[in-house]
């Protein structure tokens, strides 16, 4: 997997609109596509992705911190942000795309710094406007729950090219 280093680097809407979004996410996993940037600074990259569910992988350090020296709240719902929503993109058919209307999270309790955490996002509903999933982060020692999520996705039509 590779993370892209400039805009040029990223798919265009036209290359998007001939994949379906699973397509896409594939094409992540397998280093065909480059993975979001914002992976590389925040420690977390796409680890799994099937129609409806989606795993990004990722561990929180000391640059994730707040002031108070605890994993920030941004972090938790950036994974949860990005699982919920690709879990979506997993089942857009192509010339389709998503972006994410609005998500909620639940911080359940502190990530510690080092600790390896699945965000795993689980769409509920994919319609021809509008997605619906739901989210968790676990760690992937333990299972032990941290945060749980929910999202609203819009599903958008790609100009064709």
């Amino acid at each position: 997997m590779f993370f892209a280093d400039s805009p040029e680097q990223l798919p265009g809407a036209t290359d998007l609109a001939g994949m379906s979004g699973l397509e896409f996410l594939q094409g992540i996993l397998d280093g065909r596509l480059p993975a979001p940037p914002i992976g590389k600074p925040l420690n977390y990259s796409l680890f799994s992705a099937e129609s409806g569910r989606v795993i990004f992988r990722g561990t929180p350090d000391f640059d994730c911190c707040n002031p108070l020296g605890v994993v920030h709240g941004g972090w938790y719902g950036t994974l949860l942000d990005g699982a919920m929503a690709c879990a979506i993109q997993s089942m857009v058919p192509r010339g389709t795309t998503f972006t994410t209307l609005e998500y909620k999270i639940n911080i359940l309790r502190a990530i510690p710094l080092g600790v390896e955490v699945d965000a795993i996002g689980i769409s509920d509903h994919v319609g021809r406007s509008t997605g619906v999933a739901h989210g968790e982060i676990r760690g992937v020692d333990d299972d032990r729950l941290y945060a749980t999520g929910s999202t609203t996705c819009i599903v958008l039509d790609l100009p064709r090219g």
